[in-house]
């Protein structure tokens, strides 16, 4: 889609974007280090962080600015291997972590339960974003990225497309003319990182139309996150769920090779999105996920 094209087609985008997160309601490739195409805000010593970002339109050829999807990243208590991988709900297919959580919840055992939250999935969507100020790493101004980022954030998005007063206009956060600059504040609160403060500014251009051109060249393509094929199947998860839990038989040489490896490699993907964002950002989505196991039962 030209930027012509792109300018000429916003004025639905919000309704379109609305209903596409409605739509979402109802119903990564692990790689093995840091991802240079993700951008994630610093924070000091206090766990406070500030930076401001720019969502961005779909790229070229694709439906939505952002996609959706779940994971899991957890410890086997048994033998210390990790389990990492997306998960198949993020398809509308059973996944069997899911289904090993649903027994846990219905047992009855508060231990049981703790198992399940602690194994629970995770909530990621991922858009492109243009960043503006980054203080703590200034080489990053200027620049396109992806940025993973959990509920919270994304209800403050939708929140600016369905504004809840009378003297609220709506704005389209991703549009390169009319929205707005998003101002990310991270404070740490209850142990956690916590994103509440965040806000838009007034709503402007990105930049003259020759700049935003150029800036909208470099956007990624968001649909590897939910492309089927980057997805093992059910059978390969039981698989590796049973080795990292120590269920099932002897593993082999190659297995323990295989998972010692994970293990190793594991921390450096898992540290920040399992004990800061997304853990404080999904926990809503989470204990609506266990209920909705809890009634299918």
């Amino acid at each position: 889609m030209t930027l012509a094209a792109l300018k000429k087609s916003r004025s639905s985008s919000i309704d379109k974007l609305v209903n596409a997160a409605a739509s979402l309601n109802e119903s990564t490739e692990q790689r093995a280090g840091p991802d240079p195409r993700m951008w994630k805000p610093t924070v000091d010593a206090a766990e406070n962080g500030y930076a401001v970002i720019r969502f961005l339109p779909a790229p070229e050829g694709e439906e939505l600015p952002w996609v959706r999807y779940w994971d899991h990243g957890f410890k086997g208590k048994n033998t210390g291997m990790w389990y990492i991988e997306k998960s198949l709900t993020t398809l509308g297919q059973k996944d069997p972590v899911g289904e090993l959580n649903s027994k846990l919840w219905n047992s009855g055992r508060d231990e049981d339960k703790q198992t399940a939250r602690d194994q629970k999935r995770r909530l990621h969507y991922v858009s492109n974003i243009y960043v503006i100020s980054d203080s703590k790493n200034p080489e990053n101004e200027g620049k396109v990225f992806l940025y993973q980022f959990g509920k919270r954030i994304f209800d403050k998005l939708m929140a600016a497309m369905q504004p809840e007063y009378e003297d609220e206009q709506p704005i389209n956060p991703f549009d390169l003319w009319e929205g707005a600059d998003f101002k990310i504040k991270i404070r740490k609160q209850d142990g956690w990182r916590n994103y509440d403060r965040s806000e838009f500014a007034a709503p402007s251009a990105l930049a003259d139309d020759e700049e935003m051109e150029r800036i909208y060249a470099q956007c990624h393509s968001l649909q590897e996150f939910t492309d089927p094929s980057t997805f093992k199947s059910y059978d390969e998860l039981k698989s590796r769920l049973d080795m990292v839990l120590g269920h099932g038989d002897t593993l082999t040489a190659q297995q323990v090779e295989d998972l010692t490896v994970t293990a190793e490699s594991a921390p450096m993907k898992t540290v920040e999105p399992v004990s800061t964002a997304a853990t404080d950002e999904d926990d809503d989505d989470t204990m609506s996920y266990f209920s909705k196991l809890a009634n299918e039962d």
